[in-house]
């Protein structure tokens, strides 16, 4: 399934000034929708320097950054277990200070 992350300016110059990166996202098997994680594991092969940016080294979203998925903190949502539906975007949002 197709992911979109839609990035800040902030977080542009590491995927090469773009606004939004796709990437496909799998589920843990045929019936499960993909997660916020998968997601991310794809973004990780895909931009490197930008996943490094959004996660810390123990594979956790970090604390100055939100995603937004339907309108909602994904924090909220299960964090990376957060199921993703069709057609996804994921609003990521710097915290400020």
């Amino acid at each position: 399934m197709l992911v979109v992350f839609v990035l800040p300016s902030s977080l542009r110059r590491w995927v090469s000034g773009m606004q939004e990166v796709k990437v496909f996202a799998v589920g843990a098997d045929r019936d499960s929708p993909p997660t916020l994680g998968s997601a991310l594991d794809m973004l990780r092969r895909t931009h490197p320097l930008l996943e490094e940016r959004l996660r810390d080294e123990y594979g956790r979203i970090r604390r100055h950054i939100s995603m937004i998925v339907c309108g909602e903190n994904a924090r909220g949502l299960g964090s990376l277990d957060c199921a993703l539906p069709p057609g996804a975007e994921v609003y990521v949002l710097p915290a400020l200070a």
